[in-house]
């Protein structure tokens, strides 16, 4: 194993050891208030760290080069899953939560999240198979947009605008990684903004979040109370933070601060050093993710190591900006710290397939060893 992914296992350590702390101290009171224990939350989160745990031990030793042959029947499964989510007669197993139905049997399996590694590691596939062909539109980045856009639109109908976006944004840096024409995506980025616009007016709870954010005065008092909240909840942090489970939010005055907002309540108790702290592990996430891809043994593995970091270090960051203010809210949770075991598992299971990339640093081109100095040529 590299030293790139010794790194990364302590960072990805750090990281769940501060979630699962974080967790039950946002947590507590809302779990008390709904007549449960303190540690309920918490609970249920260690849970889907043992078993994320489990499957990062497993992907980190099964050779990363298997999810090539994967590809398609995970994408098809993910499109089968996303489906089962919107259908009217199904319900029964994919209950409505806060307004959406994002969930299969009750609320244990979130689709939507397992679509992200059918989407790496699908457009990583493809590109390797077309080859040249990616320079061309019909033939060349034709099929990404209408298969990746085909799960667009079913995490559109959820309403989950924000992984919409997000299988969009990792789709479209894979493929400048893998050398598609820049003016390609101009082009279609023209074209496509009138449908685009159209479909965002259609999500009206959108639109008014955009609203609240660039015109806060404006909008409704309920649309940017979260924001206010998470404001008043880092601002009050200051420097050092007013100490762990001192915060105030987690009285029910910021919803879902353990989830979506689970940033602010780092913030708000362990203050600008706590935060500071979360960005960093991040950017060396990114970095020892880059540098295990500098490294890769093929393109595919290349390709599929940039999705992996970025789209673990792009969420984060997302969230991060969501808590602060920087951008408009969206419900983009925090990676390895935020409550949720889908998410939890899948940042597992995608940092188990980087561990096992990082595990052979040379790189084969036409089944022939080369020597691991290359540099990344787009990324």
């Amino acid at each position: 194993m590299s030293v790139e992914a010794r790194v990364l296992v302590v960072v990805t350590l750090a990281l769940l050891a501060l979630g699962l702390g974080t967790v039950y101290s946002a947590s507590a009171v809302a779990a008390q208030q709904a007549g449960q224990s303190s540690a309920t939350f918490f609970l249920k989160q260690l849970g889907g760290v043992l078993v994320g745990l489990v499957v990062f031990a497993i992907f980190a030793k099964v050779d990363a080069e298997q999810w090539n042959r994967w590809a398609w029947p995970l994408m098809i499964l993910s499109i089968v899953m996303l489906t089962l989510v919107i259908l009217p007669f199904t319900e029964s197993i994919a209950p409505r939560w806060h307004g959406s139905r994002r969930f299969l049997v009750g609320a244990s399996l979130q689709p939507s999240e397992f679509g992200k590694i059918a989407v790496i590691v699908w457009t990583a596939m493809l590109i390797v198979k077309k080859g040249d062909a990616l320079k061309g539109l019909t033939k060349g980045l034709l099929p990404f947009l209408i298969i990746v856009g085909l799960l667009d639109v079913l995490a559109a109908l959820e309403p989950d605008l924000s992984v919409s976006m997000t299988y969009t944004l990792m789709m479209g840096i894979i493929l400048f990684a893998g050398g598609v024409r820049i003016g390609h995506f101009v082009v279609l980025g023209i074209i496509s903004i009138p449908l685009l616009w159209t479909q965002f007016q259609r999500l009206n709870y959108a639109l008014l979040r955009m609203t609240a954010f660039f015109d806060p005065g404006s909008a409704p008092p309920h649309l940017d109370y979260q924001l206010k909240q998470s404001l008043i909840a880092v601002g009050s942090g200051g420097i050092f933070g007013v100490g762990f489970g001192q915060g105030r939010q987690q009285y029910g005055f910021l919803p879902l601060a353990y989830d979506d907002f689970i940033a602010a309540n780092i913030g708000e108790e362990r203050g600008f050093i706590g935060l500071a702290f979360v960005i960093l592990m991040f950017a060396l996430f990114a970095v020892l993710g880059f540098r295990i891809a500098r490294t890769a043994r093929s393109q595919f593995l290349q390709l599929t190591a940039i999705g992996i970091t970025v789209t673990i270090v792009l969420t984060a960051y997302l969230h991060i900006g969501v808590a602060i203010g920087l951008l408009p809210t969206t419900g983009l949770t925090l990676p390895f710290i935020s409550y949720g075991r889908s998410n939890l598992i899948l940042s597992m299971l995608m940092t188990g397939i980087l561990v096992n990339i990082g595990s052979t640093r040379e790189k084969v081109i036409g089944g022939r060893a080369t020597d691991p100095s290359f540099a990344l040529e787009r990324a």
